[in-house]
């Protein structure tokens, strides 16, 4: 069946069911356990005390349980963040790589700066930017998960450490209701295959457990020319109940490989519209190419070394850690959680640095009068003419972003206090974070081809351009900028305390938070006076190239503490109504990108002594004022938040407001469910020290609305309906020059329950196979989201 034949009978079975759905005549559903009934559930994340209902509580919470997390049929975490009200989630890299915001705070740097992905209550990574390792990268969706809590707003400035936008939970099942699940899911128009389980029982009296992974394989949701994907994860967990409490202990390991998307050629307006490129699918079109598999530089410690392109995100990951709870004595409840993980991998993946035709593009790079020539393929050696890019290989081996965790508090809830009951909180919270990363950087030229594209040679005249070794190969291309070596570990101790007094209507809380984080060891890049020659990586027609080394290493060491605070009230009108409100203030530690001139000195002349840093570059602060209402009625309920947020940013110096309005909606009726969401902001740029010509205008990448609602229909057997992710226009920079268009992406699904435990389903992503920009380098470079891809699979519960 053709990819246009799947198209027509998903559309064709969803309208027809929603059309039913429509003309239905059954009576509203009523009780809490529908849809409105989701604001009685109890939530565990980022509070500033006691787990509460989400109608009681004064915080900004969503629920994504299993069934929905499937609905949006997800290729990774960061697609699922999308499908959560507040966040923007550009995910188009694959799986990780991805730049998370919420609420109008900057995407200032890449990956997720003020929002943490969290597993169980703990982090994978304590910061959300690191180059080259984000926290989706390392975080994998499966069978395992049980639902998945995000809190977006003040309550995590002082509920965790550096994130004050925001947290993203995935919570795993834990054996408490016996079964499992056997899965196998298989691309319809593109080559990858998956094989999930799960099962999880009581095993004894008071003891549980669960387990479950993955496995894939295959090319990925883009054509690239050679398998790309293999891989995947186990985890365990197991728990025993203890005289007032229980204790828990749980197992990760991570062995995954998955191909990287970055930007490719696109042509872009000012205005912002988009067209391809003759020969190539911005969508779809891939960089990577069985003609570049292999790449050879030096490392760190001089020695050459051989990457395999097709690694691509690997990540590897093992974990251990625990929990105990239990009850110690006079009324109070004692909880300490604990992970330590070994993690690391590789970040491979190819950029489009520049694109132009043929000798147009040998101008740019100082050589006009150039041509090229086919290197390799099956031209090689023959004339190009066409379209050529530049290549930026992005080759970075994460030698250790391993990291210790541990959160331990205690707890006391006092009855008949004024009136009410109280509950106090206190406890301190402990990491360490590496980051020991070398890069290794080489370009190349290669052909404008959406697959199986060649490399090119620069000639002039017939001969090879040299300039000890071609010019347009190697590290050297990179004026030595990506040449580094990190070897750095920030600790954090943070003693927190908080205390709330509620009635039946009311619930007043107030928390602090004391940061104390340390920055310790060197990093060091190329200063372009030590080269060592290196046979080039390419069967090309070109001598021995010279490449930089790492020869000149600078010492870090600073430390910073910070006050974090957050006060907030619920009032709860009736049982359907309440009205809350919160105001807050929460820092963000700054790590490694403060190096290699981002803040931290290198001991110059003309700067302060070396591994010095300033207070305002160490620390990020962000100060928000949320409120909002929460009702419900039937099948309906409604989440609506107005908030407004400044930011001061340090990496690239300046100060961001924004206020806005945030709606969460969901409904049920008869056979018809609706969930959704939608949120405004009115950014702008306030103070910029590095650029005061862009005061009063909009941030980067920071779109007036960003949506997502999922309409479904289920009846008998058979539930089908759509998932939309939307985005209006946004600028590339804060300059406010160039615009990055937005875009709609249409997803939808269907299932048929072939007997009560077997389930065969259908999924499509993008189906209608739009342009979706999430950033934008220049005129002729840019990401998008995959193109429209179908993936059927059978799912066994037992």
């Amino acid at each position: 069946m053709t990819t246009s034949h799947v198209r027509l009978l998903l559309l064709s079975v969803a309208f027809g069911a929603l059309g039913g759905a429509a003309l239905a005549q059954q009576a509203p559903p009523s009780g809490e356990a529908q849809a409105g009934g989701s604001l009685n559930e109890i939530v565990v994340t980022a509070l500033p005390g006691n787990p509460l209902s989400k109608i009681k509580s004064s915080v900004s919470v969503s629920t994504l349980k299993a069934d929905a997390i499937q609905q949006s049929a997800p290729s990774s975490a960061a697609d699922i963040v999308r499908d959560i009200p507040g966040f923007r989630s550009e995910a188009s890299g694959g799986e990780g790589n991805a730049n998370v915001s919420v609420r109008g705070l900057p995407l200032a740097s890449g990956g997720a700066k003020y929002v943490q992905f969290q597993e169980d209550g703990l982090p994978l990574l304590q910061y959300g930017d690191i180059d080259f390792a984000t926290g989706d990268q390392f975080l994998r969706a499966d069978f395992n998960i049980d639902r998945v809590e995000a809190i977006r707003g003040g309550s995590s400035s002082t509920a965790v450490s550096d994130a004050p936008g925001g947290v993203i939970n995935f919570i795993d099942k834990d054996g408490k209701v016996a079964g499992g699940d056997l899965g196998v899911t298989a691309g319809l128009d593109y080559d990858e295959q998956r094989y999930d389980f799960d099962y999880g029982a009581p095993i004894a009296d008071g003891t549980r457990f669960h387990i479950g992974g993955f496995y894939h394989t295959g090319q990925g949701p883009r054509d690239i020319g050679y398998d790309a994907v293999s891989g995947g994860q186990i985890k365990f967990n197991i728990t025993h109940d203890i005289e007032g409490g229980f204790i828990k202990f749980d197992f990760k390991y991570l062995d995954d490989r998955s191909p990287v998307f970055l930007p490719v050629p696109i042509a872009l307006a000012a205005s912002g519209s988009a067209s391809n490129y003759p020969g190539f699918s911005a969508n779809s079109g891939v960089t990577q190419t069985p003609y570049l598999l292999s790449d050879i530089a030096i490392n760190a410690n001089g020695q050459r070394v051989t990457t395999d392109v097709s690694d691509g995100y690997h990540s590897h990951e093992t974990a251990f850690g625990g929990e105990i709870n239990k009850e110690i004595g006079g009324g109070w409840k004692l909880d300490d959680k604990l992970r330590v993980s070994s993690m690391g991998g590789d970040f491979v993946g190819p950029y489009t640095q520049n694109v132009g035709t043929n000798s147009a593009l040998a101008g740019t790079l100082g050589y006009a009068g150039g041509n090229f020539t086919y290197a390799n393929g099956p031209q090689a050696g023959q004339a190009f003419t066409g379209y050529a890019q530049e290549i930026a290989l992005f080759n970075v081996k994460l030698n250790d972003v391993g990291n210790y965790f541990n959160d331990l508090k205690v707890n006391k809830t006092f009855d008949q206090v004024a009136g009410g009951s109280a509950s106090l909180q206190a406890g301190v919270f402990s990491s360490r974070q590496n980051i020991v990363e070398d890069w290794h950087w080489n370009t190349y030229l290669e052909e404008v081809k959406s697959k199986d594209a060649a490399l090119l040679n620069l000639t002039s005249g017939g001969q090879m351009i040299t300039a000890g070794g071609l010019f347009a190969y190697g590290e050297p291309a990179f004026g030595n900028c990506c040449i580094r070596y990190y070897d750095v570990h920030y600790t954090t101790n943070a003693p927190y305390l908080s205390a709330s007094w509620q009635t039946d209507k009311l619930n007043i809380d107030g928390s602090l938070r004391y940061d104390i984080a340390q920055a310790s060891g060197v990093y060091g890049g190329a200063t372009g006076t030590s080269v060592i020659n290196v046979n080039n990586t390419q069967t090309l027609t070109t001598p021995d190239q010279k490449v930089p080394v790492v020869n000149t290493y600078y010492p870090v060491g600073y430390t910073k503490g910070y006050l974090s605070y957050s006060f907030g009230a619920n009032y709860q009108l009736d049982p359907d109504l309440a009205v809350f409100a919160r105001t807050s203030e929460g820092g963000r530690f700054n790590a490694e990108r403060l190096l290699f001139g981002g803040g931290v000195s290198q001991g110059l002349a003309n700067q302060p002594a070396i591994g010095t840093t300033s207070q305002n570059d160490a620390v990020n602060e962000v100060w928000q004022t949320e409120g909002g209402v929460k009702y419900r009625t039937g099948g309906f309920s409604l989440f609506l938040t107005a908030f407004y947020a400044v930011t001061q940013e340090t990496n690239a110096d300046f100060t961001n407001h924004a206020d806005g309005v945030e709606a969460e909606i969901t409904y049920r009726l008869g056979d018809f469910s609706f969930r959704g969401g939608a949120t405004y902001t009115d950014a702008t740029i306030a103070k910029a020290l590095d650029n005061p010509a862009t005061v009063g205008k909009v941030p980067q990448r920071q779109a007036p609305w960003v949506y997502q609602f999922t309409p479904s229909y289920k009846h008998g057997p058979v539930e089908v309906g759509f998932n939309v992710i939307g985005t209006t226009d946004s600028y590339t920079s804060n300059a406010n020059t160039q615009v990055m268009p937005g875009y709609v992406e249409v997803n939808m699904f269907a299932s048929y329950a072939v007997t009560a435990n077997l389930k065969a389903s259908i999924a499509g992503n993008n189906i209608f196979n739009a342009i979706g920009i999430t950033e934008v380098d220049g005129a002729n470079v840019a990401r998008s989201i995959n193109g429209e891809t179908f993936s059927g699979s059978l799912k066994y519960s037992f």
